[in-house]
């Protein structure tokens, strides 16, 4: 079994495609194929499950791509440890939140780039639970996210403090009127959906109606428009409210405020790319 098979296997799994995984990793869809043949075939088991839709892992096949990511992820900290020079450089992978990435991290980011212009750095959004996932499993560096992490194998530093506010259109004027409209959030598994669920609970309001929508822009447009309320940092809608074009209401205590952690793995190797942003935070 070489490292490059598990490489495709996992890509062929997170894509459930051969065709998505050919073309990002640059393959002919053929010898995509003919690798995970060879890789069952070896390993004397069934892999993936074929079927119209494209490829869904079978029991032997999410017990390897456990073993996949953990392999992988070794050696690509491998790599960076016997490459890491004193001056930041290489890949830096990280993650973040839709609000910490619109409204924190662009002056952060700034910085960091300007004084580390040998580092390559990307950046993907999320919400904090596909973050944290990614995290574990050696696909970014370090994310942010908006909540508390009580992970085992992870470990996290603050980042940054936000007070939440409820948002609604300028026209409803008060608290009560606010939580009679539809509430506005990210899919599940995003941690102030979570914050606003456990402040309902403690007024009665059970069973709002919800919309999902999939991005920031989004839910404001919605807001604005006077779809609904959602919750929110203020620093996400200070421009907005001074413009007149929404308003804010507080909450109460403790679901006002909460933390932006920076995670990482414990057992990751620390590139003086991802230190060098670290000390950015904490400093």
């Amino acid at each position: 079994m070489e490292s490059a098979d598990l490489r495709i296997f996992r890509t062929v799994a997170r894509e459930g495609s051969i065709t998505k995984a050919a073309l990002q990793l640059g393959y002919v869809q053929s010898n995509v194929t003919a690798r995970v043949q060879q890789l069952e075939s070896e390993l004397g088991t069934v892999l993936f499950y074929r079927h119209n839709r494209g490829m869904t892992l079978s029991s032997s096949g999410k017990a390897l791509l456990a073993y996949a990511d953990k392999i992988v992820g070794l050696l690509d900290e491998a790599t960076k440890a016997l490459s890491s020079l004193s001056e930041p450089s290489g890949p830096l992978i990280i993650g973040s939140t839709q609000t910490a990435a619109a409204v924190r991290l662009p002056k952060l980011l700034a910085s960091y780039y300007e004084q580390n212009p040998r580092v390559q750095l990307s950046l993907t959004t999320g919400h904090s639970e596909f973050l944290m996932e990614n995290v574990l499993q050696y696909v970014m560096d370090g994310a942010f996210i908006g909540c508390k992490c009580t992970h085992p194998d992870l470990q996290s530093i603050p980042a940054f403090q936000e007070e939440l506010v409820i948002v609604s259109a300028p026209t409803i004027a008060t608290l009560e009127m606010a939580l009679k409209r539809p509430i506005l959030v990210f899919s599940s598994g995003c941690s102030y959906r979570d914050v606003l669920n456990q402040w309902l609970s403690t007024t009665g309001l059970t069973q709002p109606t919800i919309m999902e929508f999939g991005t920031l822009e989004a839910i404001l447009g919605g807001v604005t428009a006077g779809l609904g309320i959602s919750l929110m940092p203020r620093s996400i809608v200070n421009k907005a409210e001074l413009e007149g074009t929404i308003r804010t209401h507080s909450i109460p205590a403790p679901y006002t405020h909460m933390t932006t952690e920076f995670i990482t793995r414990k057992d990751s190797f620390i590139s003086s790319a991802l230190q060098a942003l670290m000390t950015m935070i904490t400093e």
